[in-house]
């Protein structure tokens, strides 16, 4: 693992990897941060465009605090219960994982959901 290369005005950050190939050899030049390896240019510490966003069933963006509806008869894990077609489910999380929505469902309680199972309801 190369050594850790610091930037920034109190140069106590170490530089992040390169974005587009995931390069360890990022250097920085002027405001700019450079991967020598695939030429790729990058704002540190800018949003990335590129970074990926968590869609419903429709293609409709996602965010925490959204209301969605469920899209199919969903079965509980461990248990006989079933989440109907139609339920509302308020307040959404969005969270990294196979299931990236945490939500708690009426009548059921604490529940991780998969995108691709709701669709985003207009507020």
């Amino acid at each position: 693992m190369p050594p850790a290369r610091r930037y920034g005005p109190g140069m106590s950050d170490t530089l992040p990897p390169c974005p587009a190939c995931a390069s360890d050899y990022t250097y920085q030049v002027d405001t700019l941060l450079t991967c020598p390896e695939c030429g790729h240019e990058w704002q540190p510490g800018a949003a990335d465009e590129d970074a990926p966003q968590i869609r419903d069933s429709v293609g409709n963006v996602l965010a925490d605090g959204d209301t969605v509806t469920v899209i199919k008869d969903l079965k509980v894990k461990g248990s006989s219960q079933v989440v109907k077609v139609g339920t509302k489910v308020r307040g959404i999380r969005l969270v990294d994982g196979d299931h990236d929505i945490d939500c708690k469902i009426p009548g059921i309680g604490q529940m991780g959901l998969k995108s691709q199972f709701v669709k985003k309801v207009a507020d």
